[in-house]
């Protein structure tokens, strides 16, 4: 964790939608990159369900519908997958609630549940400020606080600490409450609490952690309960325990729990003497408590007082949400003056990083050209910007053009520009093949981070999909456009070395995310897409990364069109030149390659690039300036070096957040390309006929002169991938100069099903001019079900 005097808070200005009214008492969770909060109030309870996308820095009201709860102020919230649940709270002065309802969020759909009460005892009274912790498939509920007066009007408070069990039913509704039998002393009765459940990874059962709270005094008191024996005891802490607070929030990263704000007694008051009388004041207090160690560690203390605004006011009443490693605080009241309603609530959005960000995927090809790369990788949640390096004192050599197979092809199965259907190997799918779904996607209505609607961009029922024959009439051909491979020379016995896809069902465009980074980087159109990898030698695919697919953004230069007509869910991959056959296999080399200088490319804000330049350093000196907290040079005294044909270069990049630079991804290795081959076929599309499949393409978008043929492979099923699945075997399927081809039944019923990451068979096509045969384009043919974010997941 960052040191105290480190932290790097960050206001978020710069967000779009209907933004909620400033509150206090509100809840919230998160759904992947979604915040969203419920109730509160200040000048009357809210009942609006609001959502913020942290990805997009937009609020949105989601239309939602079903039995909708009352508002509600000082309630249980939680979150199980994607369906919420809210419990009691107040609705409105002095009435309290002890009603539960649950939200569908990939519906949006609200229901009022009733659970069967103990078997045992009553059902919990209504109350508010009671903390509802959920592990497993049960929520935890504890104390809070009653009105002991039927009269809403008289309000008699009376403190609880009791304790109740919610065993919840699957996907959705509920069972019923259980009162737990525990054992030692229970915790003194409070509200405005907070309690967080936590499991070490190595060992011990779930343990809820309850600190703090409110019964007539403020208390700073730390009690734990294991929640398999159910006994109750305080843990001793080391290090310096927070003031006594209520109204503060806890949220649980890694192995720390965070506390922020509350009421905390005023400073100068002796709260032993008289606590019950003393002043007590909002705090931005910052601290967390390791809940490995039990130490206490304090980042913001209670008597530093932020002069120059760079991070929240004093607060209470706010609420917090933890997505991924960066904390988000929003709203709550920053003062009090012995009158209910004199309190001002705050309408400020903060984030925070805890750590530094995990290290992004490999580095990805999109396109390589001559003199440049398109490159891309993973994109890693809540980061401000990307650190992309190279290293290209590598001891390649240009590419020969020599069509003769490479001395390091050994063991090669099949040359799929050479095989014929001979190589067919008998072993029926057809059974895989005959259950294929035709799947559309919609242009529109359904991106996460663009609507007020949690379903993914794809749904395995098409006509559930209403928009896309409003669409389908603003295209006039049935193309979904693909990025265009590499310009470069490849031999029969090369097919292409790493290979990267678009998954055709998430081309969704969407607006930048606003950041303040420096960038080295033209800012690019943004699009949401799938990628993979994979590298071929010959005929035989051989996995070098872990092939997990993921969500990321990327520039892409072509239309990217939905078909009209039925149309399975595609991907299209885009393969750059192979290395020279003159590539050295000797690891000594490569170890002393690795070992080179690395050159900054830039910082880039989105995890896409655009590469033809790289920065030289002096000699000797490492990157040294600042972004935040992270280390970076001044680009703008710094000498550029352009980007050499038939070189390779080995890449790198890092996510940087408010608390610096994180670690480096694995190094990938791409090669310039050199002129005269073609590129690759673009604009594939596949659909089912009678036969079988059509598949079809566009001629590549640079040619390099006239198209003498094009080849269409396979991927089928051998012995081999059976024995290493991550070797795929290519057949060749068509040859000739039409832009299309039947793959017949009989030819899919030998297809491999690839599964690698989502179950597909592999296309590859390639261009042949007078110099040969230029990178391959691959397409994979889902045959997954639907990703939808289901009810439930």
């Amino acid at each position: 964790m960052a040191a105290p005097s480190l932290l790097n808070w960050r206001r978020v200005s710069s967000f779009t939608g209907p933004v909620p009214r400033a509150r206090h008492g509100h809840r919230a969770v998160a759904i992947r990159e979604l915040m969203i909060i419920f109730g509160g109030g200040n000048e009357g309870i809210a009942d609006e369900l609001h959502v913020y996308n942290t990805v997009t820095n937009q609020w949105f009201l989601p239309a939602v519908r079903g039995d909708i709860p009352p508002g509600c102020a000082a309630h249980g919230f939680v979150c199980d997958g994607t369906r919420i649940l809210v419990f009691g709270g107040m609705v409105e002065y002095g009435r309290y609630s002890n009603e539960l309802y649950e939200l569908q969020a990939s519906r949006w759909l609200w229901k009022k549940v009733k659970p069967h009460p103990p078997s045992s005892g009553s059902p919990p009274c209504p109350r508010l400020g009671h903390s509802f912790s959920l592990y497993g498939n049960k929520c935890y509920l504890f104390g809070g606080l009653a009105n002991e007066s039927e009269d809403s009007n008289n309000n008699v408070p009376r403190y609880l600490n009791d304790f109740y069990e919610l065993e919840l039913q699957h996907g959705s509704g509920v069972v019923g409450w259980s009162i737990p039998v525990t054992k030692g002393i229970v915790p003194s009765p409070r509200e405005s609490h907070t309690a967080v459940i936590y499991c070490k990874r190595d060992s011990g059962s779930p343990k809820m952690y309850v600190f703090g709270g409110m019964c007539g005094a403020r208390l700073d008191d730390l009690w734990q309960l294991d929640l398999e024996t159910m006994s109750w005891s305080k843990p001793e802490t080391k290090g310096t325990v927070p003031l006594p607070r209520s109204l503060h929030t806890a949220s649980v990263i890694g192995n720390k729990m965070y506390v922020f704000g509350g009421w905390v007694p005023h400073k100068g008051e002796n709260i032993e003497t008289s606590p019950h009388d003393c002043e007590w004041r909002c705090t931005s207090s910052f601290s967390y408590l390791n809940l490995d160690t039990a130490e206490w560690t304090t980042l913001v203390s209670d008597s530093q007082e932020d002069k120059k605004n760079s991070r929240p006011r004093p607060r209470a009443g706010h609420c917090a949400v933890a997505i991924g490693t960066r904390l988000y605080f929003w709203s709550g009241r920053d003062g009090y003056k012995k009158a209910l309603n004199s309190q001002v609530c705050c309408k400020d959005l903060w984030y925070l990083d805890t750590e530094k960000p995990p290290a992004p995927s490999q580095v990805q090809l999109i396109k390589a050209t001559t003199n440049s790369f398109h490159v891309k990788w993973d994109e890693v949640p809540t980061v401000e910007g990307y650190l992309l390096q190279l290293n290209t004192d590598l001891p390649y050599q240009a590419a020969s053009s020599d069509s003769s197979a490479s001395p390091n092809m050994q063991g090669v199965r099949m040359d799929p520009h050479r095989q014929g259907s001979n190589s067919i190997i008998p072993n029926s799918i057809s059974e895989i093949v005959n259950s294929v779904k035709s799947e559309h996607t919609a242009m529109k209505g359904t991106s996460v981070k663009n609507k007020p609607d949690l379903k993914a961009s794809t749904d395995s029922n098409a006509s559930s999909h209403s928009s896309l024959a409003a669409n389908a009439s603003n295209h006039n051909s049935c193309v979904v456009d693909m990025l265009r491979k590499n310009e470069g020379p490849h031999t029969s016995a090369d097919i292409g070395v790493l290979s990267s896809c678009l998954d055709l069902r998430t081309v969704i465009p969407e607006t930048s995310v606003s950041s303040t980074v420096s960038s080295a980087q033209t800012m690019v159109t943004q699009q949401t897409i799938k990628t993979e990898s994979s590298s071929t030698n010959g005929a035989v695919v051989k996995d070098e990364t872990s092939l997990t697919t993921f969500s990321t953004k990327a520039e892409v230069d072509e239309t990217c069109a939905l078909p009209a007509t039925k149309i399975s869910r595609v991907e299209a991959h885009a393969a750059m030149v192979p290395f020279s056959k003159e590539t050295p296999s000797n690891p000594v080399a490569m170890v002393k390659a690795g070992e080179r200088q690395w050159c900054d490319v830039g910082i880039f804000k989105n995890n896409t690039a655009l590469v033809s330049q790289f920065y030289l350093l002096p000699k000797g000196k490492q990157s040294i300036s600042k972004i935040g907290n992270a280390d970076v040079p001044d680009y703008s005294l710094l000498k550029k070096q352009d980007l050499v044909p038939g070189t390779g270069y080995r890449f790198r990049v890092a996510a940087i957040n408010g608390c610096g630079i994180g670690p480096f991804s694995k190094i990938s290795e791409f090669k310039t390309c050199i002129p005269g081959f073609p590129g690759a076929p673009s604009a594939v599309r596949i659909s089912k006929n009678v036969e079988g499949i059509h598949l079809s393409w566009e001629p590549p978008t640079s040619p390099s002169g006239n198209i003498l043929e094009y080849s269409a492979y396979l991927a089928i099923r051998t012995a081999q991938i059976q024995d290493n699945p991550s070797q795929l075997v290519f057949m060749r399927i068509y040859c000739g100069l039409k832009t299309s081809c039947i793959v017949t039944a009989g030819q899919l019923a030998n297809a491999h099903i690839d599964y690698t990451s989502r179950p597909a068979i592999v296309f590859r096509i390639s261009a042949k001019n007078e110099k040969g045969y230029g990178p391959a384009t691959q397409v994979r043919w889902l045959q997954a079900q639907s990703l939808n974010f289901r009810e439930g997941s």
